[in-house]
């Protein structure tokens, strides 16, 4: 991922999320893997704004088979975020999203990161193109390279 485009303004959509008491670890800040559950969830919540992804009924449904986040600076609770969610690229049966972490009234993200859903039949686990609705709404939030 391209560090230098790491500000608000490269990202698609954003969702306001509250910090909780038990995010924070030992060192009275953020914990690692409390960003991967941020990026998580506003991966999704874009999906089903965007009506594609019906979590418990949609016959495709995407897995993560890859993931990255680069750590730029703490955040501790009490505070709210803004989880920020981009398209980095889309292949036939994959997408690459690009996901941040701001503090709020932050132009620079805490954190940055990438994952990857491959998409799939929910029965039976194969791998299947992105439908096309779900590629039209992907398409959306793509930020050009």
């Amino acid at each position: 991922m391209n560090e230098s485009r790491q500000t608000r303004a490269e990202y698609a959509y954003f969702q306001t999320m509250t910090t909780r008491w038990m995010d924070n670890d030992a060192y009275q800040h953020i914990n690692n893997a409390v960003y991967y559950s941020f990026f998580d969830t506003v991966a999704n919540q874009y999906l089903i704004e965007a009506g594609v992804l019906r979590i418990t009924t949609s016959p495709v449904i995407g897995f993560i088979v890859a993931s990255s986040c680069n750590y730029k600076k703490p955040i501790a609770y009490p505070a709210k975020v803004d989880a920020a969610f981009r398209v980095n690229r889309i292949s036939t049966s994959s997408v690459e999203y690009g996901v941040a972490v701001f503090a709020q009234r932050d132009d620079e993200p805490a954190a940055f990161g990438t994952f990857t859903h491959a998409f799939v039949d929910r029965a039976s686990g194969k791998s299947v193109p992105i439908p096309a609705e779900t590629r039209t709404a992907l398409e959306r939030a793509l930020v050009p390279s």
